[in-house]
């Protein structure tokens, strides 16, 4: 065995009373533990580990359920579900699951479990898929019980933090909205219910079409934007991401200032709103003051709001529910959705107050917008934290294999 494998065979990081202990054993997880599915019509129990993995899931490091005793990897759901922990049910044939577990702790192979890239493992040239046997054939390093124990609680502690964090954002991003629908008129209403108390005995809102009140552009044919037409570095190009996101620090694709010219009925200015039109659709993001000079690509459509109108309250307006049902049409017997055209767009109907009461409710719901990109900056880095850390805490299979 090289040094470099035998290097492999304990972490980067240690904890003190494990720094001269016995090294990581490498086991595959049938070693470890039973691996069963709905098609051996067993039901689960607590201390089981469900594992989605055939029938289309889309694996993710990221999708993990955990309640103390047990897991799940795939899609997310809800964390503390009463049938993991008092209950027994039935799994469906598409539903792995772990039990039996021997030499290994629940929590530590939920670690693991989170420390595996799945898609490596993916069976089918197309939509991700494993079996019970491919699951079972993964290696894995383990140390002894007492090192897996403090691992574990290490990291269930850093969970315990981002669920704290999470539920501190979602309750923003819930006060926010609560107030929205509070802030602007109901489904066939003219005036709000929450007023604040200078536009108490102002006018009601007026009714306008979407058309009067921006410019649209739809990004360029693809056959503008091809690929070898792309430079290092030059003017960028906005993607549904950026609207998507709402970050602007990085791009993909740049063009020269030569087509940047050509096309730059496309081009970007500061308090443009973008549009999402592909994919994830009807996300909108507003163009910073400090932009990057650039235009957008096909799949956005960019709206200049006029003067006498507040581009936050209006960004806000087309975020509500019924807004967005509006710009969203469904084909008749069909699931899928798809952008109406930027006719339709035109033609819809907003109600808007005067110019001080915009600015007046864009203030205010803009100030919790600061609030919940400070608390997503925060989780981000707490999830960066723990990836870091478990980067450090577990050997590598594919440094070993070097």
């Amino acid at each position: 065995m090289s040094r470099q494998a035998k290097k492999a065979l304990v972490p980067e990081r240690r904890f003190p009373e494990f720094k001269d202990a016995e090294k990581w054993t490498k086991k595959s997880l049938d070693n470890l533990l039973k691996i069963g599915s709905g098609k051996d019509y067993k039901h689960l129990s607590t201390g089981d580990i469900p594992v989605y993995g055939s029938g289309g899931y889309m694996l993710s490091v990221n999708d993990y359920l955990y309640d103390g005793e047990s897991a799940c990897i795939g899609r997310k759901g809800t964390i503390n579900n009463p049938l993991f922990l008092t209950g027994k049910f039935w799994t469906v044939d598409t539903l792995f699951y772990t039990h039996f577990f021997k030499d290994c702790l629940p929590k530590f192979i939920y670690s693991i479990f989170q420390n595996i890239n799945w898609l490596d493992h993916n069976e089918a040239g197309g939509i991700p898929s494993l079996s019970k046997t491919t699951i079972g054939k993964i290696e894995v390093f383990v140390p002894k019980l007492e090192e897996q124990q403090k691992i574990a609680d290490c990291l269930s502690s850093i969970d315990e933090v981002i669920i704290a964090q999470t539920q501190k954002l979602d309750a923003l991003k819930n006060h926010k909205k609560g107030l929205m629908q509070q802030l602007f008129p109901a489904e066939g209403e003219t005036v709000p219910k929450l007023r604040f108390p200078e536009f108490r005995y102002a006018d009601k809102w007026s009714e306008q079409q979407f058309g009067e009140i921006c410019k649209f552009v739809r990004g360029p044919f693809g056959g503008a934007l091809k690929k070898d037409i792309f430079v290092k570095n030059g003017y960028a190009v906005y993607e549904q991401s950026h609207a998507i996101h709402q970050h602007f620090d990085s791009f993909r694709y740049y063009i020269t200032e030569e087509k940047y010219n050509e096309l730059k009925r496309f081009l970007v200015l500061p308090n443009d709103i973008i549009m999402s039109c592909s994919g994830t659709m009807g996300k909108f993001a507003t163009i910073p003051q400090d932009y990057k000079k650039g235009i957008i690509n096909q799949a956005l459509l960019k709206l200049t709001v006029h003067k006498g109108q507040d581009h936050r309250f209006i960004k806000l307006t087309l975020e509500l529910s019924n807004n967005q049902e509006k710009l969203l049409s469904q084909s008749a017997g069909g699931a899928i959705k798809n952008v109406v055209s930027v006719g339709q767009i035109k033609e819809m109907i907003l109600y808007i107050p005067n110019l001080r009461e915009q600015q007046k409710i864009a203030d205010c719901l803009s100030s919790i917008d600061e609030l919940i990109t400070v608390q997503t900056q925060k989780l981000d880095s707490l999830k960066n934290h723990k990836k870091g850390l478990m980067q450090q805490l577990f050997p590598s299979i594919n440094e070993e294999k070097k």
